[in-house]
């Protein structure tokens, strides 16, 4: 029997399994989740006033968020309570906001609005198909540049926006970048910070969502992007954004913006006349949450790492086991965040993508992680194992090892 009749006989046998796993978008467990159950009676009758004195019930308090959650958000940031304008649930939707108001208004600096000229906006690739959903519905043509081990190409990068006054930014994961699980360097930071750029508007829009989300103990904190700004000159071409939707519930978190406090008074006036004020109930909830548990917010991602961690691990190890030697495949081995990116050699993965559906286990599509969901050379996947109880994921990633190993040999 050849090697490819064995293995569509062993596939085989996986469908006669009746599996039903997934390793496809990247949600907390439900253990993770019950780690922040008492969030849901952090405040009670007693509680309906701040430290700061703001009244969680009635209007006042401000469109940037309470005190509290300003600097709650901050320290997770890296930023001062006034560089942050604190949000509901979801990031996306503050990101949607600030990239309309680019388009209506301009940023601070912006000669003009972005709508007047077709805007531009770099994005890395493999990245987060919602930001390339968000950007591409709102009009942005998007231009890719690869992500690497430190970050943005920033060759391509620089080259890209020398000459050209229709790229308005750059649109990334700075830490633990989806899905690769890649960090910006020093470097890159200074880099991004610093570059000549054609357009005089030219922002860095950071999605920083898994700034406290490190799987060891040990993590590589790169600088922070607001920070070089001040030191660049250009304290206004950063804006970071971040929540707490992974940290506490996935539905009903907190997100914040930060950038300069021209930046921030700018979005806060803009912010006004679309509402009156944030759910201040839920930001005071996770400020007491947070303060109350053991470690703080530190204590809490640890918490999160012992239960993730193993599962990241079972992921490295079944496919060195069943991959080592075979050049089929590689794969990233991030130090935190939610996902492993995996590149086929030769491309077949919506071939993996489609003997793994087949066999009872459910993957991120291929081509999700580019703009459009067409990845031009079919090999990446991206592996989300945060999800399933830990044996699921040993199980779905023997199956996808199969599958790799399947689609190959049928390709030649």
């Amino acid at each position: 029997m050849s090697e490819l009749d064995t293995l569509r006989e062993a596939h085989a046998a996986l469908r006669g399994r009746n599996l039903s796993l997934s390793m496809t978008r990247g949600q907390p467990s439900d253990e993770q989740l019950d780690l922040s159950n008492d969030l849901l009676t952090a405040v009670g009758p007693g509680d309906v006033c701040t430290p700061s004195g703001v009244e969680i019930r009635n209007y006042p308090g401000g469109v940037a968020g309470i005190a509290e959650a300003r600097a709650l958000m901050g320290d997770l940031l890296g930023v001062a309570p006034e560089e942050t304008i604190v949000g509901n649930n979801a990031s996306l939707m503050l990101m949607s906001h600030v990239l309309t108001w680019g388009l209506l208004k301009g940023m601070p600096a912006s000669p003009a609005p972005w709508a007047g000229q077709r805007p531009k906006m770099i994005v890395t690739v493999p990245g987060y198909d919602r930001h390339f959903a968000l950007l591409s519905g709102l009009g942005y043509e998007l231009v890719t540049v690869a992500i690497t081990p430190e970050g943005p190409d920033m060759d391509a990068v620089e080259a890209l926006i020398r000459d050209d006054d229709a790229i308005k930014g750059i649109f990334f994961v700075p830490v633990y970048s989806n899905p690769t699980g890649d960090s910006v360097s020093d470097t890159v930071v200074d880099r991004l910070v610093s570059m000549p750029a054609a357009a005089p508007d030219f922002t860095v829009f950071a999605d920083n969502a898994y700034a406290a989300h490190h799987l060891t103990d040990t993590p590589l904190v790169p600088k922070n992007l607001l920070r070089a700004a001040e030191v660049a000159g250009n304290p206004d071409r950063v804006v970071l954004f971040g929540s707490t939707s992974k940290i506490t519930f996935a539905s009903a978190g907190i997100s914040a913006l930060a950038s300069s406090r021209a930046n921030v008074a700018r979005f806060a006036e803009l912010l006004s006349l679309q509402t009156i004020g944030p759910n201040k109930i839920e930001q005071y909830r996770h400020v007491r949450f947070i303060q109350a548990y053991p470690g703080g917010l530190a204590g809490l991602m640890r918490a999160h790492a012992a239960i993730i961690a193993p599962k990241f691990a079972a992921v490295q190890r079944i496919l060195h086991q069943a991959l080592d030697g075979t050049d089929l495949a590689t794969w990233t081995d991030p130090q935190g965040g939610y996902f492993v990116s995996l590149d086929t050699r030769a491309p077949v993965a919506d071939r993996v993508v489609s003997l793994a559906a087949d066999a009872g286990v459910a993957l991120t599509p291929a081509g999700a992680t580019y703009p459009g969901e067409v990845d031009p050379r079919n090999t990446n996947i991206r592996l989300a194992p945060t999800r399933p109880p830990l044996a699921e994921v040993e199980e779905a990633m023997r199956v996808v090892a199969l599958c790799i190993k399947l689609a190959s040999a049928e390709h030649g």
